[in-house]
């Protein structure tokens, strides 16, 4: 049996049974031994590739033997033309499909342009979320296609629809999808624009990174961070703004129960409480006041920054967070703290009895209570359980707190006289609306935080204006700045006097008119004369007349 096999471009090349190579020869003779196998390649494969062609592939491989008078340059011309044929025909169809696509694309535009649902629509969705929980796919995707009309609502609207409604159901919509109070969001969009207000919910879904503050009391950073490298701890310097601050990635040990923990050696916290104390900047023997320090995080960073000199007054309201105070203390080698629990809002009366040990600070920090705005990624539960008494009563709170601060602080102090307020809320009202009452009230002026960033805060806000220098306070947001949300002022107080309020000078006034009535004896008289119509008015005033004779009584001697 001979196996046949199909001739290749030029010379085809055998082997014969003898292991010879035969050029030219297109049939292979019988062996010896007269085995009727077909040659079989490692794979399994049948040699002969006739069976595999296509009938196209046989005669083109016919033609090819009958055109031997082209040389190898006209096959290789000839294959870069099939080449570039093959190409244009394929841009072609690129091109064509690129067309369809874009057409396409314009129909669906077209057709799916946003609209407005119905008043039926959105009562048959509340109906459907009763029983199942809604399609927040849907919602997600109506949602944009209502920011891209409200960017640009003059071309996008509907005919007869309003602003209103576009934001009526927008903030409906963030409301399911974010699981927000329609409160809280009603405010958020008064602060945020849209694209941006976007950005913080979607930031306050995701947790931020945890950060820890070296101990420069027992060790440095360098130092730090190859040990806890040594422990399997992923980490990085914090940013150029900060000097003992490190990020944490992910770590093989709990972060918080590792040696160098238990040791002193670092305190977790996160970075937004680094700012206030460097917008602070406390100095050497100072006398510091902390009036609202649990759990001790700013506490100890302002005793590292002093070196345990000076003196601290760590104070808060809350006797069991103090727990945590002295605890955190103790573990990182704070000595020039004293720990108190005392109402801020007690001060002064405090001071009046104590006023060696509680007068005249040369700072004070204020990490005033608030609603927790800023926080929300730690605590969800933000989203749904503050309304507009409880922004109030903070506000109301943080006035106390402040007005408080500043008259803790001496004015003629040689290095300070500062005071920093700060809080965890994005809410204006308990931000720059408090500063803004504490420069009326107080001899006291704005001054640089010395943060090189952070957003400038508001010198006004819908129909309120705010004094000018409120620029110089600064606000930190999760989706800008990676932390917590966060705002700082700084106060610098340049006399000790409390202004007198407006209600003083009243009360004042009222006392004179007193006296002429005291000296007017003949008063009486002429109402006795005047008849039945001065009776009747003088029916309702018979208790004061009373008085009044009885004080004239008591004081005729004097008068002789």
């Amino acid at each position: 049996a001979k196996a046949k096999k199909t001739p290749s471009k030029g010379n085809s090349i055998e082997l014969s049974s003898d292991g010879e190579v035969e050029e030219g020869s297109w049939e292979m003779e019988e062996e010896e031994d007269g085995s009727s196998e077909e040659m079989v390649d490692d794979y399994g494969a049948s040699s002969s590739e006739e069976e595999e062609l296509l009938p196209i592939e046989k005669a083109a491989l016919k033609q090819k033997p009958d055109s031997g008078g082209f040389g190898e340059d006209d096959s290789e011309e000839e294959e870069e033309d099939d080449e570039e044929v093959a190409e244009e025909a394929s841009r072609q169809k690129m091109g064509q499909e690129e067309e369809e696509s874009h057409d396409l694309q314009l129909n669906l535009d077209i057709d799916e342009q946003f609209k407005l649902p119905t008043s039926d629509q959105i009562e048959k969705e509340d109906i459907l979320s009763m029983s199942s929980p809604p399609d927040l796919h849907v919602i997600h995707q109506r949602i944009k296609g209502n920011m891209e009309v409200l960017q640009d609502f003059a071309a996008k609207r509907e005919e007869g629809r309003t602003r209103q409604e576009y934001l009526a159901l927008l903030r409906r919509d963030m409301a399911a999808y974010y699981s927000y109070s329609d409160f809280l969001l009603m405010k958020l969009m008064d602060i945020f624009p849209l694209p941006e207000l976007i950005n913080f919910l979607e930031a306050n879904e995701v947790p931020r990174p945890v950060t820890i503050r070296t101990n420069t009391l027992k060790t440095r950073r360098r130092d730090l961070a190859q040990a806890l490298i040594n422990r399997g701890v992923n980490l990085d310097p914090l940013g150029k703004w900060s000097k003992t601050g490190l990020v944490i990635y992910d770590s093989s040990v709990p972060i918080g129960a590792t040696p160098e923990y238990l040791a002193g050696h670092y305190m977790l916290q996160g970075a937004s409480s680094l700012l206030p104390v460097m917008a602070l900047a406390p100095q050497e023997n100072e006398r510091i006041l902390d009036m609202c320090c649990a759990p001790g995080g700013k506490t100890s960073y302002i005793a590292q920054l002093m070196k345990n000199t000076g003196v601290i007054l760590a104070n808060d309201s809350n006797a069991e967070r103090l727990r945590s105070v002295v605890g955190n203390l103790h573990r990182l080698g704070v000595t020039n703290a004293v720990v108190s629990n005392c109402d801020g809002r007690q001060f002064p009366k405090v001071r009046s009895r104590c006023s060696e040990v509680l007068g005249g600070f040369d700072r004070v920090l204020l990490d005033a209570p608030c609603s927790g705005t800023g926080v929300i990624s730690k605590d969800p539960a933000v989203k749904t359980n503050k309304d507009e008494k409880d922004i109030l009563r903070c506000a109301h709170l943080q006035k106390e707190l402040i007005l408080n601060a500043i008259d803790s602080v001496n004015a003629a102090s040689e290095t300070g006289g500062y005071i920093v307020y700060c809080t965890c809320s994005v809410m204006v009202e308990e931000n720059e609306w408090v500063v803004d009452y504490a420069l009326k009230k107080r001899n006291v002026r704005l001054v640089d935080t010395g943060l090189d960033f952070g957003k400038e805060g508001f010198t006004r806000f819908k129909d309120r204006r705010f004094h000018p220098s409120l620029k110089s306070t600064r606000r930190f947001y999760p989706h800008t700045h990676n932390m917590d949300g966060f705002f700082i002022a700084k106060f610098k107080k340049f006399s000790n006097a409390i202004p007198q309020t407006q209600k003083e000078p009243a009360v004042k006034a009222a006392a004179p008119p007193a006296v002429p009535d005291i000296v007017m004896e003949p008063q009486p008289k002429k109402k006795k004369l005047e008849g039945s119509k001065a009776d009747k008015e003088q029916k309702p005033l018979r208790p004061a007349l009373k008085k009044r004779c009885s004080l004239k009584a008591q004081r005729r001697p004097l008068k002789a």
